[in-house]
Formats: structure tokens, C-alpha cells, sequence
């Protein structure tokens, strides 16, 4: 793979140095093929492979502006990429070149948009510890979630969110099949405290006793759910496992279906250890 990467990096410098005068799509053409390639290669391999081979992708481009082209063009690819989990390669890039000057970003807009996707991910990413957070219950009750010790989704959404009601609308399908203990916790992120109470009375509605429905909300926003889970848009679901670690982001209720026997398979191996 490495000696690859290396043929891949000379094939880059020569691109820029032979095509001084082409505009720079044109310039990068060749290398943005190879790197399309490189990514594709890499589509099953760990995270942790992906950000070792990144790094040395980086690493051997020797002119700065190919660097730059490089690093950019995998920052962006991982970010944006449909694998769950790959975002993480984003953030490690972000911390590793970008923010300590090794590679520039191509303007302040874009840095900008690179801290700011780094900031709201960076806390809730696959495998790591989700981080508890205070919220309140329609009552005006305190619930700290997730609590450990059990299987939980966090539901973040707005009842103005047409896609949040459609997955609201979904849910029960999946949850009542559910055969293990599970608390999804549906927090509401919005300010209409009439709007919400409508939502609990006709919505979410779970005839599954395995399954118990928390609603909560933050509206005075001191949590800082929205920082810790990424909430800077609805709708956003995460799977935590037991210990509280996180086992799904970025879900739908589609992805949600197809984690939840691995989850079951964990809170029971979870259980006979512990209880």
C-alpha cells in the first residue's frame, strides 16, 4: 500500500511542477482520479489505518501546495463520507496538520467550516465515551443521560423538523420488536413548550414493555448537548451500549434497525457479567 502511495505523491509533484499555467482543476485532475482510487482501497480498512495512510499520503507530498490539495481533498472525502466512523479521520487530520500549521487551509471561510465541524463531532465520535449531559423532564425533573448500565438511543429532534417526524412516524415499527431492555431518550431541542407537549401526547407512541420512552429537553441550553452530540441540526441518534460507549451515530431509523441485535447481543453479555 505504502510503496503505492509513494508512486501516488511523485505523480503529484510532477502534476503541479509540469502545469505551472493550467488553472487548478485542470492542474489536479490526474491526482484527484488517483486519489479517488486511494480512498476506495481504503473503503474497509480501520480508522486507524486510514489515518496512518493519510498521514503518509501527507507526509511525502514535498511541494506545499500539493500538501495543501491533499490534505484538504481527504479532510473534505472523510468528512463528508457515508461510512459511519470515518468522520474521526476528519478530526485526527484537523489536529495533526491543520490546526498546527503543518498544512494551511485554502481561505478563512474554509477553516472556519473545518472548526466548526471539528468542535460539534469531535466529543460523540464511534467507540468513544459519550459524555453525560443534564437535561429536564416535562415535569421539571433532572435525568442525566445515558445512564449506564443499560441500552439507550438519544433522539434529538424538533417538532418543526418535517424529517424528525418522519422518523418519529418509523420508530415504533422498529422499537416494538425490541426484546431486551432499551431507554430511548427523546430530547427535544426546540423552545415551544406547547408544541412539545402535542409531540408526547400523539407522537413516539411504544406498546413495547422492553422499551421505556424519557421525554427531555434543555431550553435554556445549559447542557451543551448541542456541543457534545453535534446537535447543530435535527434530526441526530446515537446507539450507546451499556458501559456507555458509542456504538452508532448519525443514525436513521434503518441504521438503527440493523445495530440494535449486535446491541442486544452486547447489553445480554453486559448483564450476565455485571447483574
Amino acid at each position: 500500500m505504502r510503496r503505492l502511495l509513494a508512486i501516488f505523491a511523485f505523480l503529484s509533484v510532477c502534476a503541479v511542477s509540469t502545469a505551472q499555467t493550467d488553472s487548478l482543476s485542470a492542474r489536479y485532475a490526474p491526482l484527484d482520479s488517483l486519489m479517488n482510487e486511494f480512498f476506495g482501497t481504503l473503503k474497509f480498512e480501520t480508522t486507524e489505518t486510514k489515518c496512518q495512510e493519510a498521514d503518509f499520503l501527507i507526509g511525502t507530498c514535498q511541494d506545499s501546495l500539493t500538501r495543501q490539495h491533499v490534505a484538504l481533498n481527504i479532510f473534505d472525502h472523510y468528512r463528508d463520507s457515508k461510512v459511519m466512523g470515518d468522520e474521526s479521520v476528519s478530526i485526527y487530520l484537523y489536529d495533526k496538520w491543520f490546526q498546527p500549521g503543518k498544512v494551511a487551509f485554502d481561505g478563512d471561510l474554509t477553516a472556519l467550516d473545518a472548526e466548526v465541524f471539528v468542535k460539534f463531532n469531535r466529543y460523540c465520535q464511534l467507540d468513544s465515551t459519550a459524555v453525560p449531559v443534564t437535561l429536564y423532564k416535562p415535569c421539571g425533573g433532572k435525568v442525566t443521560i445515558p445512564a449506564k448500565g443499560g441500552t439507550s438511543v438519544l433522539f434529538f429532534y424538533d417538532t418543526h423538523c418535517s424529517k424528525c417526524l418522519i422518523e418519529t412516524a418509523v420508530m415504533p415499527e422498529v422499537l416494538n420488536d425490541v426484546d431486551f431492555p432499551l431507554t430511548f431518550y427523546a430530547v427535544y431541542t426546540g423552545p415551544d413548550k406547547a408544541s412539545w407537549k402535542q409531540y408526547r401526547r400523539k407522537k413516539l407512541k411504544i406498546s413495547n414493555r422492553n422499551v421505556k420512552v424519557v421525554h427531555l429537553w434543555d431550553p435554556e441550553m445549559e447542557s451543551s448537548y448541542q456541543l457534545y452530540y453535534g446537535v447543530f441540526g435535527t434530526p441526530r441518534m446515537y446507539l450507546v451500549d451499556p458501559e456507555g460507549t458509542i456504538l452508532g451515530r448519525r443514525l436513521e431509523v434503518e441504521n438503527l434497525k440493523m445495530l440494535l441485535p449486535a446491541a442486544g447481543a452486547i447489553q445480554a453479555t453486559y448483564d450476565r457479567f455485571y447483574k
